[in-house]
């Protein structure tokens, strides 16, 4: 894996986390139990603190950075979309970053919100809990339902899975030259949230 330390400090990470040996995780970053790193993910704590609690994912090419003397706190089952980037803010407990959204300096996101993919959240943005934001700037279109609330969390809760099972399955490996005639098939009970 690329973890590297930084001046004094050096990356605390939780056994049951899953850090891609494609991911980059560098100086004072906290990973707490059963997180997910992409391949690609660059968690980048060189100038500041990043803690990554509980249950929370950083996937495909993502980026968590900040200025000077920042703490960037990701809150438990925090969810970081596919290309999405962190810089100095604060995610709430629960919470969906979409896909290649950006979330500035000093945002913080309440408890159980949802940005939308390719949002843009301006510096100092507050965004309540339970809201969803869209747009370049960001803005709050509505109140989070229950129903959104448990089709995040449904998702959120198979990504806390996939640590372990990337634990005992991923390995590095020569491909087939064909398909297997009895190749398996994948679950299909999860999908986009249906309006």
């Amino acid at each position: 894996m690329a973890i590297y330390k930084f001046g004094e400090f050096i990356p605390v990470i939780h056994p049951s986390a899953y850090i891609h040996p494609q991911a980059t995780v560098i100086g004072d970053v906290i990973i707490g139990k059963d997180v997910y790193v992409g391949p690609g993910a660059r968690i980048r704590g060189d100038w500041g603190r990043i803690v990554l609690k509980d249950g929370c994912n950083v996937q495909e090419n993502c980026v968590i950075h900040m200025f000077p003397g920042v703490t960037v706190i990701l809150e438990e089952m925090a969810h970081i979309g596919h290309g999405a980037m962190i810089h100095g803010a604060h995610i709430g407990r629960n919470v969906l970053v979409g896909m290649n959204a950006v979330v500035m300096d000093e945002v913080y996101i309440g408890d159980e919100s949802i940005i939308g993919a390719m949002s843009f959240v301006p510096q100092g943005m507050k965004i309540p809990e339970r809201s969803l934001a869209v747009g370049n700037p960001a803005q709050v279109i509505k109140k989070i339902t229950d129903d959104m609330i448990a089709w995040k969390t449904k998702g959120t809760e198979l990504y806390m899975k996939l640590p372990a099972q990337m634990h005992a399955s991923c390995v590095e490996i020569q491909p087939l030259t064909e398909i297997e005639p009895d190749r398996p098939e994948h679950p299909t009970d999860y999908f986009p949230l249906r309006k």
